[in-house]
């Protein structure tokens, strides 16, 4: 009987690792959006965060009959990218970035991490 709870426990413990490990550092799938960088803030109660926003271009409707701008919401990983981002506010951004199945705290608020800036531009007639 002990050797059967010393199993069953030993499963219980690998099937968790892997439900974690996959859940929150598997990274699903990753690209590059581009569009216009709306804000980027670092903010949090305890694990203090960068996040930030950018517009892409285009509309999209989540209900029939209306419209609303396209929106990208990411956490950054990187403080120095976040600094970099903090100071490119209104400019046209190429963002590099990672996506998890479920986000961790210190990570950030998002499923989709910032990890690298393809490119900053400015955008045309400023």
């Amino acid at each position: 009987m002990k050797r059967f709870f010393s199993i069953a426990l030993v499963v219980v413990l690998a099937s968790l690792v892997i439900f974690i490990g996959f859940r929150y550092f598997f990274v699903f799938g990753e690209g590059v959006k581009a569009g216009e960088l709306n804000y980027v803030v670092k903010k949090g109660y305890i694990f203090k965060t960068f996040e930030g926003k950018l517009i892409q271009s285009g509309l999209r409707s989540k209900a029939p009959g209306t419209i609303q701008s396209y929106e990208f919401e990411f956490s950054i990983s990187d403080p120095g990218v976040a600094q970099k981002l903090m100071m490119s506010s209104g400019k046209n951004v190429e963002l590099h970035y990672k996506e998890y199945i479920g986000a961790l705290p210190w990570r950030g608020y998002s499923n989709f991490v910032v990890d690298s800036i393809v490119a900053i531009t400015d955008p045309a007639g400023r």
